[in-house]
């Protein structure tokens, strides 16, 4: 009995730790955890994800393959940290499959979405390694977490790299509603955002479903000041084969 409550103790101890504590705490070498996947989401258990009709290669998982075995599904959400001398120098996600038996790594089993999206962002703002570049596409696939606050405080930050800032513009222009687009729609207009971010967001407009990106694309070809947004703009206008484009070019080009 003393032992089943020790081990209940235990537990309660390891479940009430944030993944930021736990992680700290592991030694050095591999750290991984796993939690919800939202709807849409589906994975081989290696290099191939995809959601909402999107399918991404991820690059590095092939040498890998050791770590998981491989049958198609909708979750979970896996995450292998790569830790040296205390800190996380690489990281690597996977969507489905399960992990193969490691004696060598330290497994700190499922974890909430809520607290593993946390985690994610908050390391992606504070770090510069490639690894904080590559922790916010695990963070925008957790299940029923709205991430979009903060990619773009991540993307508007003066502290973290440019990379890192490129990223998070990238996946909110993938986030779901009209929040996202306004959110990179000021961004394009913040005249004290570096230029690479700023172009990002544009991209990133461009991206969104036509009835949410086309006007904001229009908008900046109309009111924003700097010529190069503007032409960015125009550009993926045209990718678009949407009528309203082909208005402004006619527009634009008969203007006396």
């Amino acid at each position: 009995m003393k032992t089943c409550a020790l081990l209940l103790v235990l537990a309660s101890s390891a479940a009430a730790q944030t993944v930021e504590q736990r992680v700290a705490k592991a030694p050095d070498g591999s750290v991984r955890f796993s939690f919800a996947a939202r709807p849409g989401v589906y994975g081989n258990g290696g290099n191939m994800i995809s959601w909402d009709g999107h399918n991404r290669q991820i690059d590095g998982n092939w040498e890998d393959r050791a770590d998981w075995n491989a049958p198609c599904d909708s979750g979970p959400v896996r995450v292998a940290l790569t830790k040296s001398g205390g800190r996380i120098t690489d990281l690597r996600v996977y969507v489905g499959g399960e992990w193969r038996t490691s004696t060598s790594a330290t497994d700190l089993g499922t974890v909430s979405a809520k607290d593993a999206a946390s985690y994610l962002l908050a390391f992606a703002m504070r770090d510069e390694s490639r690894a904080a570049e590559k922790a916010i596409f695990p963070a925008v696939l957790a299940d029923s977490v709205t991430t979009w606050p903060d990619l773009l405080k991540i993307a508007k930050s003066d502290q973290v790299s440019r990379k890192v800032r490129r990223s998070a513009v990238f996946w909110l222009g993938q986030a779901v509603g009209d929040a996202a687009t306004k959110g990179l729609t000021d961004l394009v207009d913040d005249g004290n955002a570096d230029r690479d971010v700023r172009e990002s967001a544009v991209f990133a407009l461009s991206q969104r479903p036509h009835e949410e990106g086309v006007p904001a694309l229009i908008r900046i070809v109309r009111e924003n000041k700097d010529p190069e947004l503007r032409r960015k703009a125009i550009f993926w206008l045209g990718q678009s084969d949407d009528p309203r484009a082909l208005s402004l070019f006619e527009e634009l080009l008969t203007r006396p």
